[in-house]
Parts: C-alpha cells; structure tokens; sequence
C-alpha cells in the first residue's frame, strides 16, 4: 500500500516531546520497515523542515538537525511528489470557488500530491480540515 504522510504527522514521527510522538512514529515505522510504500509532498519537505526549527523546545531543533532528519529519514523511504503549475491553479481555482483563505490552501495542495501519488492511505493529524477539503477522500484520510 502507498501511505502518504502530511506535515503533522512527519514533525510528530521526529520529535519525541511532540504530544502525537508515539502515534506518528508507529505510523512511519510502517514504511521505514518497508512494508507499505511511503509519500510525501515535496513542498511538504519545507513546510517540516519550517515547522521543526521554529517548534518551541528547549533546546530548539538546529536547522541542521531538520536538513538531517528529512534527508536521512523521510527522503529515502519516501517518493516525493511534486505538483506542476496546472495543479497549483487548478487547487486555487477550487479555493477561490470555495472561499478558502489562509493556510488551509497548504492543506489542499497535500491532499492534490496524495490524490496525485495515488495514495491508499492518507496520514495526518489534521482530520477535520482534510475531510472538508476533500469529501471524496475521506475513506482514505486517517489520524495514525
């Protein structure tokens, strides 16, 4: 099975602190034994690595240690998935129809890169709003 797993979940798997660790970490563990194919989305690489270097902990995650975790944990067990600009304009057009402002358009373009990997499974930790984004999905939409 193809897994594709959101920002939340791939933050929550690298920090053990994280109130999600032991969920999100079970979830990945999945494909880093190679049992189920893992995705992510390659925008979603640089919104992990923006969210680990700015999470507030003592001592914050270095910059280098993001790079590190991402290079050596998530790139080599997962396909990242890279949207074109027809993509990008398609999912704003469907906000603009839908209203959406702000950062749940970072969500659409996750759920447009698992629906473009052709993902059985859909990790995040943001299950609401993922749903309600993609109503079509949510038989695939899961929080680990």
């Amino acid at each position: 099975m193809r897994f594709y797993f959101d920002t939340s979940v791939l933050v929550a798997a690298a920090v053990a602190q994280h109130p999600h660790h032991v969920a999100g970490l079970a979830a990945y563990r999945q494909v880093m034994s190679g049992r189920h194919s893992g995705v992510v989305s390659a925008h979603g690489l640089a919104e992990t690595f923006s969210t680990l270097t700015r999470l507030p902990l003592t001592p914050m995650i270095h910059p280098t240690e993001a790079y590190r975790y991402i290079t050596e944990s998530v790139v080599p067990h997962c396909e990242t998935v890279s949207l074109q600009e027809n993509d990008y304009l398609a999912m704003l057009e469907s906000a603009a129809k839908a209203g959406l402002r702000g950062g749940i358009l970072y969500d659409a373009l996750q759920l447009r890169c698992a629906e473009k990997a052709r993902s059985d499974r859909i990790y995040t930790f943001n299950l609401i709003d993922f749903v309600r984004l993609a109503p079509q999905l949510q038989d695939k939409i899961v929080c680990p």
